[in-house]
């Protein structure tokens, strides 16, 4: 396992308070492992928190004061760190996204929120909230909006996305919506600032047919998975689980088709969504 990572505390909160654990850890003299034990996590879960690919959940905080004697400072910023503008389920996920070097993402329905455009994300939450605002709509496509941003560096993070047929064919906010999204998308592809395959119906059965599947690495820190139903997810970090999930992603690539071809059948379809076919 690669050495830890000289963070930056002023980098953002979380690197702060990996940082300061860190340094609690070192002089309490305790190895990661020795640290992990009382809270019955493992050495890589501390790594993690030091990272700060993880978030520091209270119950933890208050442990880590206890073994650490460092006097309430893990629970007080614990906190404060703990207001997030993303619902529950997926905010240590979008934590752990902006850190990191390489993700893989595959969604049996909707094109993934790091491509989507501001038109058919607005589409999407207006059919997931049908009594909301429209200043509640304009808020939460301006948070989505904001993840995308991970895509104006030019090389970091690695972006693979397998995109299922199903998500190229459902209608989402109207044909000019889907051609936006679906242009935009390919734009991506031909800037190769990431690397995109569709999933085609005649692949038939396949290995992630129960939902959706993202998978995270980092420089520093073990990988990451992350799999999630409506209003539900969970991010996972077992060594067996995450591998068992990576031979998943690495099958559907397989049954996917080319970059290339799926390159075409995307602009194929955003084409005729732009002369407003609503079935293309």
């Amino acid at each position: 396992m690669p050495g830890p990572k000289n963070l930056d505390p002023s980098s953002s909160p979380r690197a702060m308070i990996g940082a300061e654990l860190r340094y609690a850890r070192e002089n309490a003299g305790l190895s990661q492992a020795e640290l992990g034990e009382p809270l019955f996590v493992s050495g890589s879960f501390i790594g993690q928190l030091e990272s700060g690919t993880r978030r520091l959940h209270l119950e933890y905080a208050v442990q880590l004061d206890e073994i650490l004697g460092t006097n309430g400072f893990f629970e007080r910023n614990c906190k404060a760190l703990a207001r997030s503008k993303y619902p529950d389920h997926f905010a240590e996920a979008a934590e752990a996204e902006a850190v990191a070097s390489a993700i893989r993402h595959y969604l049996p329905l909707l094109i993934p929120g790091l491509l989507q455009t501001p038109a058919y994300a607005a589409a999407l939450f207006r059919t997931y909230r049908p009594t909301a605002s429209d200043t509640e709509i304009e808020e939460l496509v301006a948070t989505r909006m904001e993840r995308t941003h991970l895509l104006d560096d030019p090389t970091t993070p690695l972006l693979w996305v397998i995109l299922d047929e199903a998500a190229l064919r459902r209608p989402v906010g109207g044909p000019a919506a889907m051609a936006e999204a679906l242009c935009h998308s390919a734009d991506l592809a031909h800037r190769r600032r990431i690397i995109m395959q569709v999933l085609p119906f005649d692949a038939g059965a396949h290995a992630a047919m129960g939902g959706s599947l993202k998978l995270m690495e980092f420089a520093d820190a073990p990988p990451l998975c992350f799999v999630d139903g409506v209003d539900m997810g969970k991010l996972l970090d077992d060594p067996a689980t995450v591998a068992r999930h990576t031979l998943t992603f690495s099958l559907l690539q397989a049954a996917a088709l080319s970059p290339q071809a799926s390159l075409a059948l995307v602009e194929s379809v955003a084409h005729d969504y732009g002369n407003g076919d609503q079935r293309p």
